[in-house]
């Protein structure tokens, strides 16, 4: 149950990621630092696996497709 919780936490802080880059918050900001030391660890590895699309970037996506995906393991599991 723990584990279902954090991943639906650190779903909502990518999905935060993803507004903050659309508004273009400064990197300066301590909420966008904050926001970007969770998330860019496992977005980084997701963009560099990535084909160059447009320069639309869908590694938030793929994360929350595999965050999604541990999500449903993790109910099985329990």
């Amino acid at each position: 149950m723990l584990l279902i919780q954090l991943i639906d936490m650190y779903s909502l802080v990518v999905f935060v990621a993803v507004i903050l880059s659309w508004v273009q918050v400064p990197r300066n900001n301590p909420v966008s630092q904050f926001v970007h030391s969770l998330t860019e660890p496992l977005l980084d590895p997701i963009r560099r696996a990535l084909p160059v699309m447009g320069g639309l970037d869908f590694s938030p996506m793929i994360l929350l497709i595999g965050l999604q995906i541990l999500k449903g393991f993790a109910g099985t599991l329990l």
